[in-house]
Formats: structure tokens, C-alpha cells, sequence
């Protein structure tokens, strides 16, 4: 059996570029005693791995040049000769962007299909569900009543965030990259208020705009310009959320900007960073509820999916182009 495997060749200077990866066979052997033989049904492409293909100090080793690209997977085993694990279990990962994998079952988790279709175990019932709803409730802690803003809305996360605020009876508003991303927000999943960053210069008069009464807690995925403008318009005791900084991801020298830590102090507001990694013991709390909440209809998910393994390194390079509506993914097993 021939597997194929994604491998990275070049550390990018800024945005990623296909060159970067590269595709490779490699003779795929048998499971040992104690292992068994995963084909891939679907992986994913996060903002995240950016930070993974560098060679700047951060919260987890760079992908080696010459290693499989990493990245979160699903899939399905195909042959076991491990006593847990039989034919046909549907099982998540991180094993990277490769047509097999072989596992002893270490840091792979089983997935129930009967809760949703296998492709939410990397979206809505997958990281970045599990992202979004710790940190939006245990650092934002939002109460009944306040303004929750959010942005990358339209993205994995960031959509989960402003329907979760919604169950918990916030106010929110996000921004997005286009117009009909907005309309997605408004129409599909019922924020209050949503702008597009890409059509808007003055992104403080649209805060208040958006948010008349504030915002108490700002659930942060973008960073640069626009969190900012945000700093200026919190309210006393805000939370403000830092879960990512996609505008600065690709950038090939610092940023430099408005300092403006002393807002923090004159509003009495509290900004955390966070890993979701933090959480992996309650994953299974998280993914119930979703699951409860997916059931009856209060969350809604959408996935942008790209046919091939080939694919992967276009769909990621897309996600900083704003081209996906939801969780990206890629399908990797053919029909």
C-alpha cells in the first residue's frame, strides 16, 4: 500500500505558498501487534499551523522541514490487531496531512457518529468547537445582558462563540471579511450587529455603531487594527478574550501600533490568552452540550471542504484570504 503524505520543504516568508509543501509516496507497512491501520476521511487547516511551519519560539516544536505537515484528522480504522480498537471505529487525531497513519492508540480519541456527521469532529464538536466554549465561558464568563463582540466571526471559532453568547442571553456583534459573511451572521445565526473589516476604515465609529452599550467582553481572533479600535470601547470590568492574532501571522517584521495596556487600567478590565489544550480533560462536557445544543437547534455550523489531500496546502494558504465560510476542511478518502 502507497500512502500519501504532504511534507514541508521551506519555511514561508509571509503568506504560505504552495511551493512550500511538498506531495511524497511512501510505502505504507502493516500494523504490529498492538497497533492498527487508519485510512483519513477528512483534515484540517487552522490559522494555528502558521505559527507550526515557523521557526520562532512558541507553545508547541515547528514541523521539521522534511516532516509530514501537521494538523487535526479523522478517519477510520481500516485493519487492528489492538484489543480497543476494531475495524470500521471512526477515531480523531492529530496525525497530519497523510492518506494513513498507524497507532497504538496514544493521543487518539474515538468519535460517536451518532452525535453528528464524522467532519464535526474537526469543526463544531472538534477543536475549534471545544475552543470556543471555553473560552468564551470560562475566561469571558459572559452574564445575561452584556455585549459580547467577537471577531473572525464567520470563521470555525469565532461563528461558535457569538451562538453560544446568544444562548446565554448576550447581545453580540462580529465582523467578518465580506458582506455576504455578514448576511451569514445576521440571517443564519442571529447576531445583533456585523460589519465587514475589509469595507470599513473607520473601525471605532462602527464599534459604536455596533455596540452602543460597549462591549463587556471581546472574544479576539484577529488582533491589529481592530482590536485597537476595541480597547477604546470597552466598558468597566470587560474581558477580553485572546484566543488569536491571524492579522499579525504572516507578518515578516513586528507590528507596531496604538499602545493601549492602559485602557485595562482605567476600565478595570482583565485580557487573557489561553490554549484550548487546557481544557482536554473536560472535552467530553464541552462536546455533550454542543451536541444538545446542535440537536435542538440553537447552533449552527457550516464547513467549506476541498476534494483531495493535494488540496491541503491551498486550502490553508485560503484561510488568510478569508476564502472559507465556516471550518475548512479537506477530504482526503475518495468515494
Amino acid at each position: 500500500m502507497k500512502n500519501r503524505q504532504i511534507i514541508l520543504v521551506t519555511r514561508p516568508e509571509g503568506l504560505p505558498k504552495a511551493a512550500d509543501f511538498r506531495l511524497i509516496e511512501s510505502e505504507m507497512r502493516a500494523p504490529d501487534e498492538g497497533q492498527f491501520l487508519v485510512r483519513t476521511e477528512f483534515l484540517s487547516v487552522d490559522p494555528y499551523m502558521r505559527g507550526r511551519i515557523g521557526d520562532q519560539e512558541s507553545y508547541a516544536e515547528p514541523v521539521a522541514l522534511g516532516d509530514v505537515m501537521v494538523g487535526g484528522t479523522v478517519g477510520t480504522v481500516l485493519e487492528s490487531r489492538h484489543p480497543d480498537y476494531h475495524a470500521g471505529d471512526v477515531v480523531v487525531g492529530y496525525w497530519g496531512w497523510q492518506e494513513y497513519t498507524i497507532s497504538d492508540g496514544h493521543d487518539i480519541q474515538r468519535f460517536d457518529t451518532s452525535l453528528a456527521p464524522m467532519s464535526t469532529a474537526l469543526g463544531v464538536l472538534g477543536m475549534p468547537g471545544m475552543t470556543a466554549y471555553f473560552g468564551l465561558l470560562d475566561i469571558g464568563q459572559p452574564e445575561p445582558g452584556e455585549t459580547v463582540f467577537v471577531s473572525g466571526a464567520a470563521g470555525a471559532v469565532g461563528s461558535m462563540v457569538g451562538q453560544i453568547a446568544k444562548i446565554k442571553g448576550c447581545i453580540v456583534a462580529g465582523s467578518a471579511g465580506s458582506q455576504a459573511k455578514v448576511q451569514h451572521l445576521l440571517t443564519d445565526l442571529g447576531f445583533d450587529a456585523a460589519f465587514s473589516y475589509k469595507d470599513v476604515t473607520d473601525y471605532t465609529t462602527w464599534l459604536r455603531e455596533m455596540c452602543p452599550q460597549g462591549i463587556d467582553v471581546y472574544y479576539d481572533n484577529v488582533g491589529g487594527p481592530l482590536t485597537d479600535a476595541v480597547f477604546t470601547h470597552i466598558n468597566q470590568r470587560a474581558r477580553i478574550v485572546v484566543c488569536g492574532q491571524i492579522d499579525q501571522y504572516n507578518a515578516t517584521r513586528p507590528a507596531r501600533g496604538p499602545r493601549l495596556l492602559w485602557h485595562l487600567i482605567v476600565k478595570r478590565a482583565r485580557a487573557e490568552g489561553f490554549l484550548v489544550f487546557d481544557f482536554a480533560h473536560r472535552y467530553r462536557e464541552a462536546q455533550e452540550q454542543i451536541a444538545q445544543w446542535l440537536q435542538e437547534g440553537k447552533v449552527k455550523y457550516r464547513e467549506t471542504i476541498v476534494d483531495g489531500l493535494e488540496s491541503a496546502p491551498e486550502a490553508f494558504i485560503g484561510l488568510f484570504r478569508g476564502d472559507n465560510l465556516g471550518k475548512q476542511l479537506v477530504r482526503v478518502a475518495s468515494e
